[in-house]
């Protein structure tokens, strides 16, 4: 649960990015399955009905008697640009069940595998094996789906092993601007220009794409054969609530434009409209399916008709 001052929204960067993905794409087939873990508790009760009335299978949702669910509390800045967070350890989303996960995994054998670094933070340290969640090693090894790596780089929670381990099992990698430098930094690529920093990201660890996104300035992808796109900046917006799950609105809607087969510069530029609607929002999610609507319309998603 997002817990802002005022109100509590169900949220979570992978949530967001199900929700987005079903509201646009279900249409045109697309299910996306969410494998976490909740408490037995009220936060759990509305999660799961949230879920359901959403139309998403929450057959990858497992439920925890001793940890309660994921409660993240928001502080918004008073221009709506920025927030902070203040995120709790032992949640129930520490502690994903690897065989659980994995079950999932086989039955719905998925083409993409989208996740984060903040879900590892309980990873074991390595002694003889990589720094891996033991549940989103698991899910890699069943089911053989690209890697999606979506960065969230939170204190104290960052660990370079983990973010090690995460980089080489990705094919795409989004992050903004700040973590770039931040894991060029790590990982000891020098110093240069941010372009050439992604450069030597994706040689290092045999990345395919790298998306780094710059707020209102926009976003830029960097493919592994040199290949640059950069969208337009766009005009600052007059109703912003704020920037809260803006980023994962782009990754939802680059994800579909993986999976739809639209051009890349397309893509890029639809992910970054899409994430700036976002910010009008009062949460990361819409309260309504209609938000969807224009997009599904625009983007020729609908039932039969081909992007």
């Amino acid at each position: 649960m997002d817990c802002f001052p005022d109100r509590e929204i169900w949220g979570g960067a992978p949530l967001n990015v199900a929700h987005h993905l079903r509201g646009l794409g279900g249409g045109v087939g697309l299910v996306p399955v969410l494998v976490t873990r909740i408490g037995k508790d009220e936060h759990g009760r509305r999660l799961l009905e949230a879920m359901h009335d959403a139309g998403l299978p929450i057959n990858g949702v497992q439920l925890d008697c001793l940890h309660p669910t994921g409660a993240i509390r928001i502080e918004v800045e008073a221009d709506g640009q920025g927030h902070r967070f203040e995120i709790a350890p032992d949640q129930a989303w520490d502690f994903i069940h690897a065989d659980m996960a994995r079950m999932i995994g086989l039955s719905s054998r998925p083409q993409w595998l989208y996740f984060g670094t903040l879900a590892q933070r309980t990873a074991p340290r390595p002694i003889a094996r990589p720094a891996a969640h033991p549940a989103l090693r698991s899910l890699m090894q069943a089911t053989h789906a690209k890697g999606f790596l979506d960065l969230n780089l939170r204190d104290p929670w960052v660990r370079k092993d983990v973010l090690r381990w995460s980089l080489g099992k990705a094919e795409i990698v989004k992050m903004n601007e700040e973590e770039l430098l931040r894991v060029a930094h790590m990982m000891e690529l020098g110093n240069a220009s941010q372009v050439v920093l992604g450069k030597r990201l994706l040689h290092a660890f045999g990345i395919g794409q790298l998306l780094v996104t710059e707020g209102r300035n926009g976003a830029w992808l960097l493919q592994s054969d040199g290949t640059y796109h950069h969208t337009a900046a766009t005009p600052p917006l007059v109703d912003m609530a704020n920037s809260v799950g803006a980023g994962d609105g782009f990754a939802a809607v680059f994800l579909l434009g993986l999976i739809q087969g639209w051009p890349a510069e397309q893509t890029l530029d639809r992910a970054h409209h899409f994430a700036g609607e976002i910010c009008r929002l009062r949460g990361a999610i819409p309260d309504s399916d209609d938000f969807y609507r224009p997009f599904i319309t625009a983007w020729q998603l609908a039932s039969g008709v081909a992007a």
